[in-house]
């Protein structure tokens, strides 16, 4: 508690292949293209906030930068 954190959770039983469909990235392509995978992220919290769910995004709001004490 007082930390942040970040958590992604996995279905590891939900299989699914990468197409040029269902790729999230901006650029539109992927190296993984026509891989499969054993498994598929659910959700993803960045500081505690639901940034993502099920192929939904909500980036009202955003991740902390990563300070060191040195």
């Amino acid at each position: 508690e007082g930390y942040f954190a970040d958590l992604v959770l996995l279905d590891m039983k939900n299989s699914w292949k990468v197409t040029k469909k269902n790729i999230l990235y901006k650029c539109g392509w992927s190296p993984f293209e026509d891989e499969t995978f054993r498994s598929r992220i659910t959700h993803t919290f960045v500081n505690g906030h639901l940034a993502y769910l099920d192929g939904r995004f909500d980036d009202t709001k955003k991740g902390k930068r990563l300070r060191f004490d040195r």
